[in-house]
């Protein structure tokens, strides 16, 4: 199928009347970006012509260190010479990294399929991002050219295809689609395709049983896994609480805390390569007995030998907790070596056997347990939330009612962000490979309901071929992954889109657009899969399944409970012009069906389904980096601010906002001086009203809308969403609302809660008087540009 490409519109750097040597290129072109940079906040351009001189810069290096200079002087864009592909290959496979498989492709017609004139649709941040840690290098000198990249991870990809006819075609097919960043894989197919160690999976879950020596194969299994770059989501529900006795030494139980804390250390020892840090999060459920001392992990005070800095901590909330909360109830704390049913159920079933077990331990036949309030319970919760940004909020019961696997199995906890809800158990390690759509890339194709299925279908498959062409570091991801099949289609880039329709994300038809864009990659997604069934066989564990039964994610939310409600959104919404239109028009312009034949559907996947989930947002917070997009189904966090990770500090600034201000004549140095003296803000410019509604922070936007939009996504959604929430005044009473409003609105899961700190544009260019009047006192919070938050993409 044919797919338009898109083509953004900015400068690029004309490097052909630079003369640089051989000897002093890295030098010279360095120079040059260090003084381009400071200039990005004035405008995006700037940004393209750092990334512009940063691939002139990767294309000197690359050739230098295959030993291929060449004359560079003076040479129009097209003659520029690069390695063929063969050349980069061989010097690949010849250093040990690179699969000798990648030589039985047909590497002569794969690089004519190359196209270097896509290094400009890098932005700087893109390009230093990907220049800095992904690419293949000898010693630090890079022999991986971008476009060499791709085809790389492509090519990886592309090796489970069987023979290598078929992985030369479908490597050509992937490298057109993922090369325009259409759809982007997960960081750890993009560090391992196509290398002699291709874990390319993102995510992890285990539980740990009740058995030291089960705890301890799980942190060598944990340090394996971290080693080739998954996140780790782990379960400790298991554990037995403090006090409880132990059988073979006759001794007392110190809890799950110190087992936890051992992880934590472990953690920080294994840094993946040196390419980002070991990344886990552990999750507890609600009713366990440790679970106050659980909450207290992330505190910066107290025993530190109860507290975990270095890792990431999750609730696993059934709902009969938060019923009790709002009937302000009392709540039983109990120890799961004397109640060891309660972690396998969920829904009406757990709720018989916790109020079963409450019965016993109020006529003594249960000994280890103890009486809370609830409603102190959640403000425990909630106030460790907002001090530390820890534990995340996750529900139990919507991830376990809605999945597509309850025949055979139970979800225990999450990942470490939040979006993954896969079953666990002793001999199962759960894992999800991800990849996302990039809907800006999408809209700006010339047709972009074209380009989404096209994309959608081709990311499946891809997604499909890294189960197959994986390496699996513990044998028991491999029996999981391979039995299973899960993937986890996302996507982001959801505020380009609506910036593209001058939409505000706080107005009532962003609900519906969000709502519309997560139906339609369902539809495909879930169709690639059912093709992929009819071509390969279903996965294993398919019968019984709720594919099986001819059903859909969007059939499963009747399966919650009668205090969910999801919100509706709006038909239609009130045009520029006073005209009341069917919000159908918002897409149906962008060739996009809204009105899908789910039917269709149904009976596909009742027939078979290649992969037993399809669908989860991850945060993205690198691929969109690198992809120039925004994060995930993110708003805006600042319209000027200086995002850091593991590549060092850079400069973001709002294209779509500075567009619009030139277009009216607004935008000049004052103004730019201006936006960063509001740490990014517009609400205080003087600047029509309809663009400070548009550009809006996340901070100014209600989380209840977030919530909204999300809800109408999860709908459609058969895993979960890494949903962030922000809030610019944070109260008690305002998080508790929220936090609750999530719950009645069907989510399965929130991530962090983000506040106000301290502004991190830097404003040397602005008087210290000036300076003191904008900072305000920093929230202990998660912040949005922690280099930490990248492990699912």
């Amino acid at each position: 199928m044919a797919m338009s490409s898109y083509k953004p519109h900015h400068p690029k750097a004309n490097l052909s009347e630079l003369n640089f040597s051989s000897v002093d290129f890295n030098s010279s072109l360095q120079n040059i970006i260090l003084d381009v940079r400071p200039l990005i906040e004035q405008g995006r351009e700037y940004s393209y012509i750092a990334a512009s001189i940063l691939s002139e810069q990767l294309r000197l290096e690359v050739l230098k260190t295959i030993g291929l200079e060449a004359t560079v002087s003076n040479l129009p864009e097209q003659e520029k010479v690069y390695p063929t592909l063969s050349q980069y290959v061989h010097y690949g496979t010849e250093q040990g990294q690179l699969s000798n498989r990648l030589r039985e492709l047909d590497l002569e017609y794969l690089n004519s399929c190359i196209k270097h004139d896509r290094n400009y649709l890098f932005d700087y941040i893109g390009a230093h991002t990907l220049y800095d840690r992904y690419l293949l290098h000898k010693k630090g000198m890079r022999y991986e050219t971008w476009q060499h990249f791709w085809m790389r991870v492509a090519m990886g990809v592309a090796l489970a295809e069987g023979n290598a006819t078929e992985a030369t075609k479908y490597a050509a097919e992937f490298y057109e689609v993922i090369s325009q960043m259409l759809y982007v894989p997960s960081t750890p197919t993009l560090f391992n395709s196509g290398t002699n160690h291709s874990q390319m999976s993102s995510c992890f879950l285990t539980t740990t049983q009740d058995d030291l020596l089960d705890i301890y194969r799980q942190y060598s299994d944990n340090a394996m896994l971290s080693k080739y770059a998954g996140g780790l989501g782990n379960d400790w529900s298991n554990i037995r609480g403090s006090g409880s006795w132990i059988k073979g030494t006759n001794g007392r139980s110190q809890g799950v805390i110190p087992f936890i804390k051992v992880q934590d250390s472990s953690t920080i020892a294994v840094n993946q390569g040196g390419k980002r840090k070991g990344a886990v999060c552990a999750y507890l459920e609600t009713w366990h007995l440790d679970i106050e001392d659980f909450l207290e992990l992330r505190k910066n005070t107290g025993d530190e030998r109860r507290r975990t800095h270095d890792m990431n901590t999750a609730n696993w909330i059934p709902d009969l907790f938060l019923e009790r909360v709002e009937s302000n109830s009392e709540w039983t704390l109990f120890c799961p070596s004397e109640t060891p049913d309660l972690h396998d159920a969920y829904g009406d079933h757990f709720k018989k056997l916790y109020e079963d077990y409450e019965q016993k331990a109020s006529l003594g036949q249960i000994h280890n347990f103890r009486k809370i309030s609830a409603v102190q319970l959640w403000r425990k919760i909630l106030t460790m939330i907002f001090e530390t940004g820890h534990p995340w909020v996750t529900f139990k019961d919507p991830c376990n009612l809605r999945s597509a696997q309850r025949h055979i199995g139970v979800v225990h906890s999450s990942n470490l962000c939040t979006e993954i809800t896969l079953n666990t158990n002793a001999e199962e390690t759960a894992v999800c490979n991800l990849g996302s759509i990039n809907l800006k890339a999408v809209f700006q194709s010339e047709n972009p309901g074209k380009t989404l299925e096209h994309a959608v279908r081709v990311g499946m498959r891809m997604l499909d071929n890294v189960i197959t062409e994986n390496f699996y570091p513990i044998k028991s991801a491999e029996t999981a992954n391979h039995r299973h099949r899960p993937v986890g289609m996302g996507f982001m880039g959801f505020q380009d889109v609506l910036y593209m329709k001058k939409i505000p994300y706080s107005k009532p038809e962003a609900m519906w657009l969000s709502e519309k864009i997560a139906e339609q990659i369902s539809f495909h997604a879930i169709k690639a899969s059912a093709t992929l069934a009819k071509e390969r066989g279903s996965y294993s564990s398919f019968q019984g399944s709720t594919w099986s039964k001819g059903k859909v994610p969007k059939d499963t939310i009747t399966e919650l409970g009668s205090h969910v409600k999801v919100p509706e959104a709006p038909s239609t919404y009130l045009s520029k012009s006073g005209e009341l239109l069917p919000c159908d028009t918002l897409l149906s312009q962008d060739g996009f069906n809204t009105l899908l034949d789910w039917d269709e559907i149904r009976s596909l996947v009742s027939a078979g389904m290649r992969n037993s989930l399809c669908l989860a947002v991850a945060p993205t917070a690198t691929i969109s980096n690198i992809s120039n997009c925004t994060q995930s189904i993110e708003p805006t966090y600042k319209n000027l601010y200086v995002k850091s990770n593991m590549g060092g500090e850079y400069t973001i600034i709002n294209e779509y906002l500075i567009d619009d201000l030139k277009s009216l004549g607004l935008w000049n140095t004052e103004l730019s001086r201006e936006l960063k003296l509001c740490d990014g803000a517009v609400s205080e410019l003087n600047i029509p009203e309809n663009i400070k509604e548009l550009y809006k922070t996340a901070f100014d936007i209600e989380p209840e809308q977030l919530i909204r939009c999300a809800a109408l996504r999860q709908v459609y959604i058969d895993q979960a969403q890494s949903l962030n929430l922000y809030m610019s005044a944070p109260s008690g009473k305002k998080i508790d609302e929220m936090y609750r409003y999530a719950w009645h609105s069907g989510l399965k899961t929130t991530y962090y809660l983000r506040t106000k700190a301290a502004t991190s544009v830097e404003k040397s260019s602005i008087s210290s008087r000036k300076k003191e009047a904008i900072i305000a006192p920093e929230v202990k919070a998660c912040s949005i540009d922690n280099p930490e938050c990248e492990s699912c993409q």
